[in-house]
């Protein structure tokens, strides 16, 4: 598995947002949107504001790959639901920490439900592993 560089995992988590492109089941990219990331360890994670209703997220569980890019990293990735609850308990204290300047918006993000509920950040958090995983297009039939 690849991982992503100390320089990396430094320049995205320095950064108050990340572009995400979810990769579509027909092989194209979705158009980017931003969203707040966080690093945890070796790792970054990202929620979805609108929760499993966010259309990026629904593509990214639907493909599990996609492209990132933030602080200067341009990126295909893999997505990877999370549900260990130290590491959402650890993933909600870097979220309050990193974003608590907004207020209510960190609380109260995700359809009324907040980032501290157990249930709602495992179902909400997807861990960005680095690795390549954006596939060619199917290729057309052979050409007779």
């Amino acid at each position: 598995m690849t991982t992503w560089t100390g320089d990396e995992l430094q320049r995205i988590a320095a950064a108050d947002e990340l572009e995400m492109a979810p990769l579509q089941r027909d092989g194209t990219l979705r158009a980017p949107v931003p969203i707040w990331v966080v690093r945890d360890g070796d790792d970054l994670y990202v929620r979805s504001f609108r929760g499993t209703a966010g259309g990026w997220w629904r593509t990214a569980v639907a493909t599990h790959a996609g492209h990132v890019r933030s602080g200067g990293v341009d990126k295909d990735v893999t997505f990877a639901e999370v549900a260990d609850p130290k590491t959402n308990d650890r993933v909600d204290t870097a979220y309050r920490s990193k974003y608590g300047r907004f207020g209510g918006g960190v609380r109260r993000s995700h359809g009324g439900r907040t980032v501290h509920d157990t249930a709602a950040a495992a179902q909400m958090t997807r861990k960005i592993p680095a690795e390549p995983a954006v596939p060619s297009p199917p290729a057309g039939p052979a050409p007779e």
